[in-house]
C-alpha cells in the first residue's frame, strides 16, 4: 500500500483522491504559505474537483509517477484545492490562466510566487510537458527570479484591474433593449439539433429560463420554440440517463449525444426547475417525465439521510470515463425479454458495433415517443409501459456494476438550486411530496450552514460544517428561500432569507461599483477581491443578489432594495444586449423593470387553496405573499373576515379584490402581453 501523505486528513473527496500520491501534497493554509517563504520556494497550486476526468489523468500521469513527484517536491511546495469548496481561489487562478492562455479549464495548475502571485499558470499536462514545466520554471526561479517577480507583478495586475471602472447608461432601461437583449440570444440557438450552437455543448439553463420569460413577456413564438426543440433534443439525447434519469455535465459533441459523463447537482436542479417551467406553459407529458424522473434519480443517488443533497457523481468508473452508463448489444440481450428486445434496440439506437465506440452504445432516441409508438401499432401508454419495464430491468443489471464514486460533500449554494428546483416543481405538478422535500432541504441548511448572526457556511461533510460562505451561496439561499415563502405563506422562511440578505449588505457589498464582492470582508484576504458578474452554467452571484433586493424590496417595500437592484443591473445594460445567455439572468431582471411586476397578495382561509392553483401557470413576472396574517407591508390592511380575497397589485397601486383564481389570472394577463 503506498504511504499516505497529509491529504489523506482532508475532508474533501477530491483531495483524499489524491492522498495516496508520493507528492508531498498540502491543503491551502498557513502551513504550505509559510513553509514557501521560509525555503524561498514558489508554489505550484493544482485546482480541480472529484468529478473531473482530466484531473483524473493527470493524478494518474503525473501526480502518481515517482520520478514527476521528486521533482515536484524538491523544488516547489504543492498544494491541492477543491475549486467547489474554495471558489474563490480558483477564481483567481483561473483569471491568470485565462489571460495567460485566452481559455480555462479543470484540472488547473498554477504556479506563484510564496505570497500566492501567479507567474505561469496552464490547465492539463501531459506527462512529458509537465515535466519540461517543473524543469524549466524551477530554471528560472533560481536563476532569472527578475523575470518571474516581473511576470507575477504583470499577471497580478491583471487579474487585480478593475474591468467596471467604465460608467453605464443612468437612464432608463427601454423595451428596445429588452428585444436586443433576445435578439442577441436567438442568434445562438441552434434550431435543428437544440442548444447553443457549436461543441462543446453545455446546458445553460438560464439562458432558456430568459427565453421562457421573454415567450410569456411579448407573446414571442420563436422564443418558445427555442426551449422546446432543445428540451426535446436533450431528454432524447446520450447526455439524458435514459434509464437512471438526471443529465451528465456537457455534451462533447453538438448533437447530444456523447456526454461527459459526470453528473452534477447544480446542473439536474436548474433543469427540473427549467423542465418544470416549460411545463407549465406547454404541459407536455416529457417534460413531466424529466422532472420526475430527474428527482427520482437525485433522492436515489446524491440524497443525505438529513436531507441535503450530495455535490456529484464521478465520470469515470474503474479507470474509464462512462463505462458505467454504457451497454453492448449482448448486455441488452441478456437482460431484456426477447419479446421486445427487437423494438428497444431499435428504440435506443443500439448496434452491435455500437453507436460510440468498440462496440459501445450510448442509450439515446430519435423519434420522439409517439411516433415510434405509432409506427409500433401501438398507444403512447402501451409504449411508455413496455419502455418503463425494459428502464427498469436495465437499472437493476446496471446496479450489479462497481459504480463511479460520489463526491459526498454538500454544498451550500448547489442545495439552494435543488430547494428552489422543488419548488418550481411543486408549482408545475401540485405533488406534495415535492413541497415536503423542499422543506426538509431547507431544514437541513437552516440547522447545519446558518448561524444566529446569519454567518453562513459553504461546505458541510462528515457532520461538520466548513469554510465560510460566499455570495454565491449567500444569494441562491435567499433567493429559494423567497420561493419557499411563496408557495407557503411561512413567514418564517421571509425572514430567514432577509437575515441572509442583511449580512451581505453589511459585508459584501461595494459601494464604489453598485455591486458586491464574492468574498466577505470578513473572509480570509487573497490577493484580490473580485466580483462574479457573467452567468455561466450558474447564474452570476451578483445578478442572483439583484433579484433578491428587487423581490424583497418589492414584498418589503424597502426602496433602497429596489433602487440597488436596478443599479445594479444599469452597470451590464451593455453586455446584457450583446452577450446573450451569458448576461441572461441581468436580461430576465431587465424584463422585470420595464415591464410591470404584479404584487399578488392573497388572505383568508382558503390561500393555500387559491395560491396552489394560481402557481400551475407560469407567472415569472409575479410575486407572491398571503396568508391570515398581514405579516409584511404589502399585506398591511388587506385581510377580509370570513373572506378570501386576491389583489393584483403593481408598484403598490391595487386593483380591486376579486374572489377567484380565473379573475385574479385574468387581470395579471391584462397588464402583462404586449
Amino acid at each position: 500500500m503506498n504511504k499516505q501523505n497529509r491529504l489523506s486528513l482532508a475532508s474533501s473527496p477530491y483531495l483524499k483522491q489524491h492522498a495516496g500520491n508520493p507528492v508531498d501534497w498540502y491543503e491551502w493554509g498557513e502551513e504550505a504559505l509559510n513553509r514557501a517563504k521560509a525555503e524561498n520556494k514558489p508554489l505550484i497550486i493544482s485546482i480541480g474537483y472529484a468529478a473531473c476526468h482530466w484531473c483524473h489523468v493527470m493524478a494518474h500521469e503525473s501526480f502518481s509517477d515517482e520520478t514527476i513527484a521528486k521533482i515536484m517536491n524538491s523544488h516547489f511546495i504543492c498544494i491541492k484545492i477543491d475549486r467547489e469548496e474554495r471558489p474563490d481561489i480558483d477564481r483567481i487562478y483561473m483569471e491568470a490562466v485565462q489571460l495567460l492562455t485566452g481559455r480555462g479549464g479543470w484540472p488547473l495548475n498554477a504556479f506563484a510566487l510564496p505570497d500566492g502571485r501567479p507567474f505561469h499558470a496552464g490547465t492539463y499536462f501531459p506527462p512529458e510537458q509537465w515535466t519540461d514545466a517543473l524543469n524549466q520554471l524551477n530554471h528560472l526561479y533560481q536563476n532569472s527570479y527578475p523575470r518571474i517577480l516581473q511576470a507575477a507583478e504583470a499577471l497580478t495586475q491583471g487579474i487585480c484591474a478593475d474591468s467596471l471602472s467604465e460608467i453605464a447608461n443612468p437612464q432608463p432601461f427601454t423595451r428596445d433593449e429588452y428585444t436586443e437583449a433576445f435578439n442577441s440570444q436567438i442568434r445562438t440557438i441552434d434550431f435543428n439539433l437544440g442548444g447553443y450552437k457549436g461543441a462543446p455543448k453545455f446546458m445553460l439553463p438560464i439562458g432558456f429560463e430568459f427565453l421562457l420569460q421573454y415567450h410569456y413577456l411579448t407573446g414571442n413564438q420563436q422564443s418558445l420554440d427555442a426551449v422546446t426543440i432543445s428540451l426535446d433534443a436533450m431528454a432524447r439525447g446520450g447526455i439524458y440517463d435514459q434509464i437512471g434519469g438526471g443529465f451528465a455535465r456537457y455534451s462533447t459533441d453538438e448533437f447530444w449525444k456523447v456526454p461527459h459523463f459526470e453528473k452534477m447537482l447544480y446542473d439536474n436542479a436548474q433543469l427540473v426547475s427549467l423542465y418544470s417551467h416549460a411545463y407549465q406553459i406547454t404541459k407536455k407529458p416529457l417534460y413531466s417525465e424529466i422532472v420526475e424522473q430527474t428527482i427520482a434519480f437525485a433522492e436515489r443517488e446524491l440524497r443525505h439521510p438529513e436531507g441535503g443533497f450530495y455535490a456529484s457523481i464521478d465520470a469515470d468508473s474503474e479507470h474509464e470515463e462512462g463505462k458505467f452508463y454504457v451497454w453492448t448489444k449482448e448486455e441488452l440481450e441478456a437482460v431484456l425479454d426477447p419479446e421486445i428486445l427487437a423494438m428497444i434496440l431499435d428504440f435506443y439506437q443500439i448496434t452491435a458495433p455500437g453507436n460510440w465506440e468498440d462496440g459501445k452504445n450510448i442509450l439515446q432516441y430519435k423519434s420522439d415517443k409517439e411516433s415510434f409508438a405509432k409506427r409500433q401499432g401501438m398507444s403512447v401508454s402501451e409504449f411508455n409501459l413496455l419502455i418503463n419495464c425494459s428502464n427498469q430491468a436495465l437499472l437493476k443489471r446496471r446496479n450489479l456494476r462497481i459504480r463511479p464514486t460520489t463526491d459526498d460533500k454538500i454544498l451550500t449554494s448547489w442545495n439552494a438550486l435543488m430547494l428552489s428546483g422543488y419548488v418550481s416543481a411543486y408549482k408545475a405538478f401540485g405533488n406534495e411530496l415535492y413541497l415536503e422535500e423542499a422543506k426538509q432541504t431547507a431544514y437541513f441548511l437552516e440547522r447545519y450552514m446558518i448561524t444566529n448572526e446569519g454567518v453562513l457556511y459553504r461546505v458541510f461533510k462528515d457532520a461538520k460544517v466548513s469554510v465560510q460562505g460566499f455570495l454565491d451561496d449567500y444569494s441562491l439561499l435567499a433567493e429559494a428561500l423567497i420561493s419557499l415563502y411563496e408557495v407557503t405563506f411561512d413567514i418564517h422562511w421571509m425572514n430567514l432569507s432577509q437575515l441572509l440578505t442583511t449580512h451581505v449588505w453589511n459585508h459584501f457589498r461595494d459601494t464604489e461599483h453598485n455591486l458586491f464582492f464574492y468574498t466577505s470582508d470578513l473572509s480570509e484576504p487573497l490577493i484580490a477581491r473580485k466580483h462574479e458578474t457573467s452567468d455561466n452554467v450558474i447564474a452570476a452571484s451578483n445578478s442572483v443578489v439583484a433579484y433578491v433586493l428587487f423581490k424583497l424590496g418589492t414584498l418589503t417595500m424597502n426602496s433602497e432594495y429596489t433602487k440597488m437592484a436596478t443599479l445594479m443591473t444599469i452597470n451590464f445594460r451593455n453586455e446584457i444586449i450583446n452577450h446573450g445567455a451569458y448576461y441572461a439572468n441581468w436580461g430576465m431582471l431587465l424584463g422585470k423593470l420595464i415591464h410591470p411586476v404584479n404584487e399578488i397578495a392573497i388572505l383568508g382561509e382558503e390561500t393555500q387553496e387559491i395560491s396552489n392553483e394560481m402557481h400551475r401557470n407560469f407567472l415569472p413576472t409575479s410575486l407572491f405573499a398571503g396568508g391570515m396574517s398581514e405579516n409584511l407591508p404589502v399585506l398591511q390592511q388587506r385581510l377580509v373576515n370570513n373572506k378570501t380575497v386576491i389583489y393584483v397589485c403593481q408598484d403598490k397601486v391595487c386593483n380591486l379584490p376579486v374572489d377567484s383564481v380565473a379573475e385574479a389570472l385574468k387581470l395579471i394577463k391584462r397588464t402583462t402581453l404586449e
